[in-house]
């Protein structure tokens, strides 16, 4: 597992987004209603066997457990604007269309480890193909490793432009 403790986290501005609104609602909506059931479950007595009691000490130490790790992403967060890059090799950031070797097209966008999505095409800077693409320029390629064997791909295009 990596050390969340010293690692900074690469992120885009929405990535970012989305770990604020999340904290955001655990902090003042989920918490605070699970906080209230727990109480009303307390109440009613006997708690050994009373579910929702149960229950709600399991969500609630959940919750808890995510808002740690969210503060800490967020504390341990870089912002990086792609929209600010200025650079004509694959840097954090990058939206890149590459080819393989029989002439498939796809295009991925370098992000944090927080805001990957592979159906999407967003793929971690830490990734094999995404470490992979990091200082490339167009028309290198690349050679990555993969449990089926090794894939090539050509860097065809590359652009810095805002990641939803």
């Amino acid at each position: 597992m990596m050390n969340l403790n010293k690692e900074k986290n690469y992120i885009t501005p929405i990535g970012f987004q989305k770990l604020k609104d999340e904290l955001n609602q655990l902090l003042k909506v989920e918490r605070p209603e699970i906080t209230k059931t727990i109480a009303w479950a307390a109440s009613n007595g006997d708690r050994s066997e009373n579910a929702d009691y149960i229950y709600g000490k399991k969500r609630l130490r959940e919750i808890d457990r995510r808002i740690r790790f969210l503060t800490l992403r967020i504390e341990l967060a870089v912002v990086i604007d792609p929209l600010s890059i200025k650079a004509s090799s694959v840097q954090f950031g990058a939206s890149v269309v590459i080819s393989n070797d029989e002439g498939g097209h796809r295009q991925i966008a370098i992000v944090g480890v927080d805001e990957i999505n592979t159906e999407r095409g967003r793929l971690s800077w830490r990734s094999p193909i995404g470490s992979s693409l990091i200082g490339k320029e167009v028309g290198d390629t690349i050679e990555v490793r993969t449990p089926k064997g090794n894939d090539n791909y050509e860097i065809i295009e590359i652009t810095y432009k805002e990641i939803s």
